[in-house]
């Protein structure tokens, strides 16, 4: 513990320091490539593996049951349709639930047949329900129109309140890098895209503008008065660009600690949710937010900072300021040293 705190001090004094800004195009260049791949995952594979919530299909819901053993489920659905796409979950300590792609009515009640034989239940504690074509494209709308007002409102109040459009653009860049790269995980990977992974996404969007904010708020800190010559002499020999890495560096054990504290409790719910319970909605959204986590706090240093110094490098402003430091710098250097 006592090495991360001087590793945490040597950060925040600048003695140790991470080129984020120096290297800022060599890392926008391989997030860029990163969300290129991750837009073209989907692509190559087909599309998303959505939900039943967002494709339509046909839903059983088994009650009161003593063994709810999801093999079991599936098995009383092969054994009685023809379904290709077979979902079973456990949503509750007795309840199962069963999700497939849309039946007839004959295979509809073979299946409820079929599940009542299986989990030894009366006909009353098995219940069917369809879910329409219609219903799913309006999810999908629904989901896509909430990502979009997200999106225009958090520019809008981040503008507001960093008084500057390039703090707000760099962070919503941040959020959206972190977005697609996640999809693109989930596409990779298979994960199932449900309504309840949405509502993870929706709120990765939240932590990554946060961890921006955090680091932003010190950008500013550490650069007000440089411009305009108002800085103390130990700030104003650091050059524009420097002093937004530096912001960086020590917000860097908070960005970690954040995205720890965070990791370990949606860790502990997609271990519990999946793995013991078999709970598809607790897996669903905590799979979506260990994933975001990690790629939102990755954003926010590897695209929303340095892409914000790149924005202010051609200001004539910051060009003087940062001729000045250099210049500043380089006669200190040359300053014999007095013994």
């Amino acid at each position: 513990m006592s090495r991360f705190a001087d590793f945490g001090n040597a950060l925040h004094s600048g003695r140790t320091s991470y080129p984020f800004v120096a290297r800022a195009k060599r890392w926008l260049a391989i997030v860029g490539v990163l969300v290129l791949l991750s837009l073209l995952v989907p692509v190559v594979k087909g599309g998303f593996n959505l939900g039943i919530d967002f494709t339509g299909g046909s839903e059983f819901t088994v009650s009161s049951v003593a063994d709810p053993d999801i093999d079991t489920g599936r098995g009383a659905v092969a054994g009685s349709s023809d379904a290709a796409e077979v979902e079973v979950t456990n949503i509750a300590p007795e309840t199962v639930r069963v999700r497939t792609e849309q039946l007839g009515d004959d295979q509809t009640l073979a299946v409820k047949d079929a599940l009542v034989d299986a989990y030894g239940v009366s006909e009353e504690e098995v219940t069917s329900n369809f879910v329409g074509p219609t219903w799913g494209a309006g999810v999908t709308s629904q989901a896509l129109r909430g990502l979009v007002i997200f999106v225009v409102l958090a520019t809008a109040l981040m503008a507001l309140y960093f008084r500057t459009w390039k703090m707000s653009v760099s962070a919503v860049a941040g959020m959206l890098a972190s977005v697609a790269i996640t999809a693109g995980i989930y596409s990779l990977v298979g994960f199932e895209v449900t309504p309840s992974a949405v509502i993870g996404f929706l709120t990765v969007l939240s932590y990554s503008l946060y961890d921006s904010v955090v680091v932003f708020d010190k950008v500013r800190e550490n650069t007000e008065g440089l411009l305009d010559g108002t800085a103390p002499p130990e700030r104003s020999g650091r050059t524009f660009s420097d002093q937004v890495n530096l912001a960086v560096n020590q917000t860097l054990v908070r960005s970690i600690n954040t995205s720890v504290v965070g990791i370990l409790p949606v860790g502990s719910i997609l271990f519990i949710g999946w793995l013991v319970l078999g709970a598809g909605t607790l897996k669903d959204l905590s799979l979506s937010l260990f994933v975001g986590i990690i790629v939102g706090t990755a954003a926010t240093l590897f695209v929303a900072a340095p892409l914000y110094a790149l924005l202010r490098r051609g200001e004539p402003a910051v060009q003087e300021q940062e001729a000045r430091a250099t210049a500043s710098a380089e006669r200190a250097a040359a300053e014999p040293v007095a013994h």
